[in-house]
């Protein structure tokens, strides 16, 4: 994917962007922890069911964040639960379609180093056109408003389209 820097008249997809990225991160590692801790007493429990024979299943536990921001990520709402909720999305940088699988692997894994390396190169955001974290850019992923992507307008007074289409 070739990075193509963004028009300087579309400043209305990524403002306020990176306040509620944060917030969603929050929602998002509360509910990870909650999955990750239901599968491991489901796993544990398993495990001495099995009188250890499952055990090598806890193993799996840490691909827990990578594989739900993949499949959040690829999926129908291109955004995790936290990012839904607060009116997020992800979008391809170059005409904002919809995330190809690859790309939503390539987002979570950069992600997962990212995180795994202090998270301090979550800053970057802050210095890049579009607001861009060093995984959105290695994906060639962007993360907009949801109510951006709307196209038309609906009643006298509310926005048509739907935000996934």
């Amino acid at each position: 994917m070739i990075y193509r820097s963004a028009p300087a008249d579309d400043d209305w997809l990524t403002e306020g962007v990176i306040r509620r990225r944060l917030a969603a991160w929050c929602i998002d590692v509360v509910l990870v922890g909650l999955l990750w801790a239901a599968l491991w007493f489901v796993l544990l429990l398993l495990g001495l069911l099995t009188l250890g024979l499952s055990m090598p299943l806890l193993g799996a536990l840490p691909f827990v964040p990578f594989c739900y921001v993949a499949l959040s990520i690829a999926g129908r709402s291109s955004a995790t639960p936290g990012q839904q909720l607060l009116g997020l999305i992800v979008r391809r940088n170059d005409d904002l379609e919809r995330p190809t699988p690859m790309q939503a692997v390539i987002f979570a894994a950069v992600y997962c180093v990212t995180m795994a390396t202090t998270g301090l190169l979550l800053l970057i955001a802050l210095f890049t056109v579009r607001r861009r974290t060093l995984h959105d850019i290695a994906s060639g992923l962007v993360v907009v408003h949801a109510g951006a992507l709307t196209g038309g307008f609906g009643s006298w007074n509310m926005r048509g389209g739907s935000p996934y289409a």
